[in-house]
């Protein structure tokens, strides 16, 4: 395949894994984040609600609500920027690849890379659950900021190659705040490609300028605050770190190699037994394998601690409420895409690896293909969450939810129930029940009044 043919490829690959994106609704935190958002109603609501937290997310939703305020628009916007994204990968890979595998098919591993990045299932919970779009959007902002990074480190007189990267970065970090680990990438990158640390951090004093601009602004944000307070309420950052070890197994073993999609995962803070420490044991191994093989197979060193890296912001000490989510693997999917790619790049039977290739997109496009159809409605995404997670009471409730939403009262009872069955402290599902209890009451009543006429009408 051409270099000009590859980039074609792809977005054919990505439009029709996710063409039934298209029938995607609004979805649990949309109606938060986006529908009932006052801040998002208009441009000049935005403006208003400036300074703010991910302005440039909010400025997106806003611009979207403009345009088209349908759910359509909303994920149509989503699947541009996952594209964009998977094209800026493409354009990446093929500049780091030779540099760290030159005995590999660089061409035909970077466009497997980029393919396995823009089709892997996990990736919907970032693009067609239109609330990830904070995600996606970052990710956008960081890949291009990577690769004007490359175009100025190929043309050093070109300054304005590095004030895109710089400006990109802010957007990033604009959209969401995790992007910080963007000069750690860089840093990561050109260690790959046989570059001094020290000469590294010298050039990205820029990069590095605007992260403590950002990291100032967090602190001196109220709404920030609360969120580092509640944060800290939740765990402790070392208890939060431990925890993690259960959501980095899960991630790896659920979405990321099993394709077991999740939007609520069933993960909890568990004792530290030997399950726990085969999993330490598992991610320990990981990370020593990386500075084992850093000399002998660079690109397998850096698929794994990009993985990581980009893992940091969300699974390290900062707690949160859910340990883990599908969308947190968005950027971090770039690391094992590397390592699969190269992998099979490094095959010399030419024809067992384009099937092993093509069975791989397959595998993806379909299983993302699927995935999709799950957002058509709020009955569809939680049926599916609650047999993904048949024991999370949070999950029954919003599918009980869903239920009385579409007015289907018997199963919308019936899963509040199992919500209370699975905890019976659930307040929400408590109150959901009342509630319904209550409205069944009043209907029987007015539909009592109603019949009462006619009857004595016959009599």
């Amino acid at each position: 395949m051409t270099e000009r043919s590859a980039p074609v490829a792809l977005a054919i690959l990505v439009a029709a894994a996710y063409a039934t994106a298209a029938f995607g609704t609004f979805q649990f935190d949309d109606w938060n984040v986006i529908v009932g958002n006052a801040d998002v109603a208009s441009l000049s609501a935005w403006l208003a609600s400036m300074p703010g937290i991910r302005p440039l997310t909010k400025l997106s939703f806003a611009l979207n609500r403009a345009i088209d305020p349908r759910a359509a628009g909303f994920v149509a916007f989503n699947v541009a920027c996952h594209l964009a994204s998977a094209l800026f990968a493409l354009a990446l890979l093929r500049r780091w690849l030779p540099r760290m595998a030159p005995r590999c098919n660089a061409a035909f591993a970077a466009l497997l890379a980029a393919a396995v990045f823009a089709l892997h299932p996990a990736q919907t919970e970032a693009v067609t659950y239109i609330a990830g779009r904070s995600v996606s959007l970052a990710a956008l902002g960081y890949l291009a900021s990577l690769y004007a990074w490359e175009r100025w480190r190929e043309h050093p007189a070109r300054h304005g190659w590095l004030a895109w990267s710089v400006a990109a970065f802010a957007l990033a970090l604009a959209a969401r705040e995790t992007a910080w680990t963007l000069p750690l990438a860089i840093v990561l990158v050109e260690a790959a490609s046989g570059e001094r640390t020290t000469a590294t951090l010298s050039r990205l004093r820029w990069h590095l300028a605007i992260a403590v601009i950002a990291a100032i602004a967090i602190a001196a944000s109220p709404v920030y605050r609360r969120l580092i307070d509640a944060s800290l309420d939740l765990r402790g950052p070392l208890a939060n770190l431990a925890s993690q070890v259960d959501a980095i197994a899960y991630l790896v073993t659920h979405p990321l190699l099993t394709m077991r999609v999740d939007v609520d995962p069933d993960v909890r803070v568990a004792p530290h037994g030997l399950a726990w420490a085969m999993k330490c044991a598992g991610i320990v191994a990981a990370l020593a394998a990386a500075c084992w093989q850093w000399r002998r197979r660079c690109w397998l060193s850096f698929a794994i601690l990009w993985f990581f890296l980009h893992l940091l912001p969300t699974n390290s000490v900062v707690a949160r409420l859910d340990l883990a989510n599908d969308r947190q693997l968005y950027l971090a999917m770039i690391g094992p895409a590397v390592g699969l790619s190269v992998a099979l790049g490094g095959w010399q039977a030419r024809r067992a690896l384009r099937v092993a290739a093509l069975s791989v997109l397959a595998a993806l496009g379909t299983a993302t293909l699927v995935r999709n159809l799950d957002y058509r409605s709020e009955v569809a995404l939680w049926e599916a969450t609650a047999r993904a997670s048949p024991r999370k009471a949070r999950v029954f409730n919003n599918l009980g939810v869903a239920y009385r939403e579409a007015n289907d009262i018997a199963r919308a009872r019936a899963a509040f129930e199992r919500a209370l069955a699975l905890d019976p402290d659930d307040y929400k599902a408590k109150q959901n029940l009342r509630e319904l209890s209550r409205a069944s009451h009043s209907a029987y009543q007015a539909h009592a009044a109603l019949r009462l006429p006619r009857d004595d009408a016959k009599a």
